[in-house]
């Protein structure tokens, strides 16, 4: 058991250090070949952070671990605003002022509710993966038609501008090439080692694909997202802090839950259509409220984001009882 918590912290770290190579090449080489910016900013950087989810998604489908693909899923996303956004929150409070978060944010309780829609039968199937990826890929050209069309505003948007300020400049495209190829090698290797030794952990101690997939797995593949929401922090970039986490959520419950959908179609756990479905639905109606203000000032303050970490240390209690 020793060795296999070894290969889990090793994957973890893996994953995590490849991703950040990927995105790195991956947007030093559109930035060379002239790209847009804002565009580099909104795809590849905004989602790069949700690239260990994407890959072990597909690892663990075609192991024909479906419930540890959804449960990364779902977990990464409770994770993402409970304890990531909470534990940022109760650093320092958080000013909302993006004009794209504002759109961003009904999207992503949508998309979370048109998910429960389609789990709510037990069953993902392909024609439901389908139905996802053209949603994603509808919303990602409509933000980005919203803010090339709104970009000569005298206003610029904050959450934009600090995007662009994330793109490596001055790198050789050789150099962006090495590190795009390792990343490729990498996130697969290390994913499959993520999810092996992550499934021979919860053999051990008894826990289904399901909950593995909820805690363990979930909160590594978080860690991108937390650091760079850190980083964001000591920067001042609050609303690139929230829109790190709207954007990886949005990616995470159209494109990455996808993938087992088109992978391994499939019947599903019933408390991932239930119990977990639903902490995932009430967190996301909980940030779109602290984040939209409503009568109050448009910021997340450090009591809600201590309510945010409470919630996330009582879902893993329940896990645990359950």
């Amino acid at each position: 058991m020793l060795v296999e918590c070894l290969l889990l912290v090793l994957g973890l770290a893996l994953l995590v250090w490849s991703a950040d190579r990927f995105v790195f090449g991956a947007a030093a080489i559109a930035n060379n070949f002239g790209l847009p910016p804002m565009i580099i900013g909104l795809t590849i950087v905004a989602l790069g952070s949700s690239a260990p989810e994407i890959m072990v998604s597909a690892t663990a489908s075609l192991e024909g671990k479906m419930n540890t693909a959804v449960g990364n899923v779902i977990g990464s996303n409770i994770t993402n605003i409970t304890l990531v956004l909470g534990l940022t929150a109760l650093l320092k409070p958080l000013m909302v002022s993006s004009t794209t978060l504002f759109r961003e944010l009904p999207m992503v309780v949508g998309a979370t509710a048109f998910a429960g829609w389609i789990l709510h039968d037990q069953q993902l199937g392909y024609t439901e993966g389908l139905l996802l990826l053209a949603l994603f890929f509808g919303l990602m050209a409509y933000l980005i038609f919203n803010s090339i069309k709104h970009r000569s505003d005298s206003n610029k948007d904050p959450m934009i501008d600090e995007a662009e300020a994330e793109i490596p400049h001055d790198v050789t495209t050789p150099k962006a090439l090495f590190w795009l190829l390792v990343g490729m090698i990498l996130l697969p290797l290390s994913a499959d080692i993520l999810v092996g030794s992550a499934s021979e952990i919860a053999r051990y101690f008894g826990m289904s694909d399901l909950v593995i997939g909820l805690t363990i797995i979930a909160i590594g593949t978080s860690l991108p997202e937390l650091a760079a929401c850190i980083a964001g922090v000591v920067k001042k970039e609050d609303d690139l802090v929230l829109g790190n986490i709207i954007g990886s959520n949005l990616f995470n419950i159209l494109a990455v839950l996808a993938v087992p959908a088109l992978l391994a179609p499939g019947e599903i756990d019933a408390f991932a259509a239930g119990r977990d479905f639903y902490v995932m639905m009430g967190v996301t109606v909980a940030l779109f409220i602290m984040a939209m203000g409503f009568g109050k000032t448009r910021k997340i303050s450090r009591w809600e984001g201590g309510l945010l970490f409470s919630a996330f240390i009582g879902y893993q209690i329940l896990l645990m009882v359950s």
